[in-house]
Formats: C-alpha cells, structure tokens, sequence
C-alpha cells in the first residue's frame, strides 16, 4: 500500500486531482456569480457542475496511465524512468496549484467583505421603524387616528435623505407587540424602533414617542407631547424633528427644515386618517368608504392636495380590483381629475406623481409616461416602498427584467413583511427562467400572508413551466378558491397528456370568465400551441382594457411567439415596447 501511494505521489496524481478539484470549485463559483447577470437559466448552472464532478475520475485515470513530456503527452509505460520529468511538472503543478488557491482566497475574502457590508447597511444606525402607536382612548373607533399618526410620522420620515424607513405593511405587522425589540428589529432589519401612545380626550391629544436600540432596547430618546388638536401638525414636525436628530439625519438637508402636512385643518385631517384606515382593508365596500371620506376631507379643505392624491389611488384599486371595463372607464376619469388637481396643488407631493403613475399604466397603459411619474415619486420620497415597487412594476411591463428585480428588491429592504413584494419579485424571476429564486421568493410571500390570491397560482405555472403536471395540479388546488384557482387548474390540466380533458377545461374558463380573465385564457391557447386563438383573446383583452396587458413582456408563456410578426404589431398597439428578437 504504501509503494502504491509513493507511485501515486511520483506520477503526480494527487496534484493534479487537487489543481482540478480547485479549479472546477472557482469555476462554478464564478459561474454562480456571472450566469445571473446574463438572464442565464439554471440547467446550465447544473450543467457545469455535473459536467465538474463527471471530470474528476478522468482526470484522475489520465494523471496515472500517461506521463507530460517535452513532446506532449505520453503512456507512462513508454518513459524510460531515466528520462522522466515528472519531478519538474509536479513543481510547475504546485505553482499552479498555489496560484489557483490565492485566488480563491482572494474571491472568499470579497465575497465576506461583502456580505458583511450588506449586513452593516441592513442594521446600521440610520434605519428606524415606526411601530403602530397604541391608542390608550378605549374607544374602538379612535383606532384611525392613532394608525393615520403612525402613518404620517412614516410618510414624513421616508423624505429625509439617507433614513432607512420601514414601510406601514411590515411595520404594522406589530401591532401591540413590544416585548421583543431586538428580534422585531431583526425581522424588519433596522437598528431602531419608534414606539408610543397616542390618548385624545375631547380636544386635546396627549402622544408619548420614544426611540428604542434594537441592540440592547434602551431608549435613545423619548418625549411627551401634549397639544390642542388645531396643534396636531406640530406635534406630527416635532416629533420628526426629533427622532431625526436622535439618528444624526439632517432633515431634507437641513436640520431645521420643517415638514408640514398638506393642510391645517384637523377636521379634514381626521376624515382623511378614516379615509386611510379604510383603504387598507382592500374590499371593495372599504374603498368606497374611503374614497367618501376623502371626499370629505376635500369638502372641508378643497386645497388639501394629499386627499386628491389619495381619492385618486383609491379609485384605480377600486376599478382594476372590483369593476367591469365600462364602470371602470368613468371611475379611472374621475382618478385622472384627482391626481392633476393634486398637483396642480403641490407639484412636489410624491403620492400624486404616484396616483398620475398608476393612472397612465392602468387606464392608458402609457408606460413610458408611467415611468416617469414613478421616478419623481422616488426623487421626492426615495424611501418609499411603494414608489419602489411600482417602479419595479414598469420596468417589468417594459420587459427590463433585471432592473425590475433591483427595485422590487429595494422595496423588499424597506417593507420586508409586505408580501406583495415578494410576489412581485417571483413573477420577474420565473420571466427570467430562475426558477429556484422565484419559488424562495413565494414561499416567503406565502408564509407572511397564507390566504392571499394569486401565490399557489405562480407556483403552479412555475411548475407547469418545468413540465411537472402533479406538481402543478397540487399548488392550483392550493390556490384559494375564485378566478385564479380557475386558471391555475386549466393552464394544468393542458399539460397532463389528456386532451379530452384539457379541452373542457379550457371551455369551463371561457363560460365563466370570458369576460374578465381574456388575457389569461390567451395564455392558455399560448401554451396549447395555438397562436391563432391566442392572438384573437389578446385582441379582446385589448378591447375590455384587461389590466393583465400591462404584464405581457414578463409573460413566459405569450413570450414563446414573441417572433411571430402579429406580436410585435399587438405591442404597438398597446403601447408596448417589442422585445428584441
């Protein structure tokens, strides 16, 4: 045994398996890296990696039956042991083998010096969560207010240039929750908490705030304020002012800047703060409430720019969500008005440049307009998650996948409970054929919201994308029961190899949804191979304004005939870029 190792030492065998073994390990770390960048899939990723591991045992029988001599390679057997030079290439193998392995020490130390640069921007000490402040009124009723508070403290402190600020969704997932600072910090991925209470007795309003580290749960800073509510403006600036320069944040650049709401009038403020707690049940009776109390607000105030803005986004949910195309044509005019007097108002308000963005998306599907909108809406708020979001949105419904991936996940940094975003973040994926990363990405987005709509659904066609029929008919069963559990099943059902099955299927979707879901019957004749037919349900679409236009670029399915001439002429149509061939 020993004499077999010795041979194996002199024929330079455990060399070469150790520079192989370090340079298929670089390789695929590399590739792991690079693939990404280029949209590459993930079989080929796999490829490599098989293609290294199947490589090792050749390299391992070449080292031993032949011999690297001045005239190439050579069988071992037919080098005379006198002319041998195996000593000299088991030199030139370490040398190689030293340079390989600096390599992958330098790449391990940037890769840890990365990561731990990302870790230090997560938690570093300009990042804050403003929890729900506890109403301590008693009356079920007053909960608005405190939540229309907390949600202004949020919106003015998402204005300060370089704060890190949670969004509401992941903030108020922790509500009355503050036994455990340092592990709700860590889940938000901030550095600070600002917590509080808010008591209102008839006219006057008593609000505890305090600044609480994440480290240790000190409180870095609190104070009480009570005012009249005519003063409640102030108090809302005070307490801006103050967590701000607990954080050592100028404020919009200068420390002494105040940030003023839109009006100041507590009446129209207080029905504006209904309007909002309203809005975030997302029914379509809420958002009726809410577009009425934002109507008050207007009554009471017709210069409050906020309360157009809000009227406005109010109405595009509650037409793209609930109502028929004709409804829905005079609900979105009605949106188009209240964002333009909004700004018309105060041409700064980044919520209506957001408002005129999903007016143009939505109801013209003007994407580059959109765009635009969204753009300023992060000029004036750079830390709002939802301009984040739907920017990431119209990049995607322009077919810019990677730069969508980058502003879903910059929403994801500042609302990183809010499972909308990692939705959002699985469709860009599953475009991009990253399928692993997609199905991270809706694991996530299930765990935070179980019941919600449209999660199996992806996973599912995600699974029907890799051909897996059993897979795919288990999430489309797990998809809550409505339209999209409908779809998920019959884009199933086309993959299962019965045809008969397939087809009535496919006529149950038409009989019940033909005439709100003609885009995703599109999809369904685009993975039956029929592009006849799924030109023809597009042109529908088109016609019924079916928002599911707006997504067509990122659609892996419709994609497959992005080479067929009547593709390029429908995207011109829609106002859509045509992708590159």
């Amino acid at each position: 045994m020993m004499g077999f190792i010795a041979e194996l030492q002199r024929r330079n065998v455990f060399r070469a398996a150790t520079l192989y073994a370090a340079v298929a390990w670089l390789i695929v770390q590399v590739a792991t890296q690079v693939l990404p960048v280029f949209g590459a899939q993930n079989w080929i990723l796999r490829l490599i990696v098989i293609a290294a591991v199947l490589g090792f045992p050749f390299v391992l029988v070449i080292s031993w039956y032949y011999e690297l001599t001045p005239e190439g390679l050579k069988r071992e057997s037919q080098v005379p042991r006198t002319e041998s030079i195996a000593h000299v290439t088991g030199k030139r193998l370490d040398r190689a083998i030293i340079a390989v392995l600096s390599v992958i020490v330098v790449l391990l130390l940037a890769n840890t010096f990365v990561s731990h640069r990302d870790a230090t921007e997560v938690s570093d000490d300009k990042s804050v969560a403003v929890l729900p402040l506890l109403d301590e009124g008693g009356g079920a009723d007053d909960q608005y207010f405190s939540d229309g508070l907390s949600e202004d403290l949020i919106s003015m402190l998402s204005q300060v240039p370089g704060l890190k600020v949670i969004g509401r969704r992941s903030s108020f997932r922790f509500r009355g929750d503050t036994s455990d600072t340092h592990g709700i910090a860590a889940k938000l991925g901030v550095a600070s908490l600002l917590e509080g209470s808010v008591r209102r007795q008839g006219r006057r309003v008593r609000i505890v705030a305090s600044l609480v580290s994440a480290q240790d749960g000190r409180v870095l800073w609190s104070q009480v304020y009570e005012r009249e509510l005519k003063d409640i403006f102030d108090v809302q600036s005070d307490i801006a002012h103050s967590v701000a320069t607990a954080l050592r944040i100028k404020l919009l650049g200068t420390a002494s800047t105040p940030l003023q709401p839109s009006n100041h009038d507590p009446a129209a403020h207080n029905a504006l703060l209904e309007g909002n707690f309203y809005f975030e049940r997302h029914t379509e009776n809420d958002y009726q409430k809410a577009i009425d109390y934002y109507g008050d607000a207007i009554r009471r105030d017709p210069r409050y720019a906020l309360a157009y803005a809000r009227r406005s986004v109010a109405e595009v949910y509650l037409a793209a969500s609930f109502l028929g195309s004709d409804r829905a044509m005079d609900v979105f005019s009605a949106a188009r008005a209240d964002a333009q007097t909004a700004l018309a108002i105060d041409p700064n308000l980044a919520e209506g440049h957001l408002a005129l963005g999903w007016i143009k998306e939505y109801a013209d599907i003007d994407m580059r307009g959109a765009e635009a909108e969204y753009r300023r809406a992060l000029e004036l708020a750079p830390g709002d998650p939802v301009a984040s979001r739907r920017m990431g949105g119209i990049l995607a419904n322009q077919g810019r996948l990677d730069e969508a991936v980058r502003y879903t996940q910059a929403a994801i940094a500042h609302d990183p409970l809010d499972s909308g975003n990692f939705f959002n973040l699985a469709l860009y994926q599953t475009a991009l054929g990253h399928f692993d990363q997609a199905k991270s990405a809706l694991a996530k987005a299930i765990e935070l919201q179980p019941d919600s709509a449209g999660f199996h659904m992806q996973l599912a066609l995600i699974a029907i994308l890799q051909g897996d029929h059993e897979a795919a008919l288990e999430a489309a069963r797990a998809e809550p029961a409505g339209p999209w559990q409908d779809y998920a099943l019959t884009m199933s059902q086309q993959i299962g190899g019965d045809a008969a099955q397939a087809d009535a299927a496919l006529q149950k979707l038409i009989d019940a949804h033909k005439a709100d879901m003609p885009f995703q019957i599109a999809d369904v004749y685009a993975l039956r191979k029929e592009p006849d037919a799924m030109f023809n349900w597009l042109d529908r679409a088109w016609s019924s304004h079916d928002a599911g236009i707006t997504g067509l670029l990122y659609d892996p399915f419709l994609l497959v005939y992005k080479d067929d001439p009547r593709f390029a002429a429908f995207c011109r149509k829609a106002g859509l870029p045509a992708p590159q061939p």
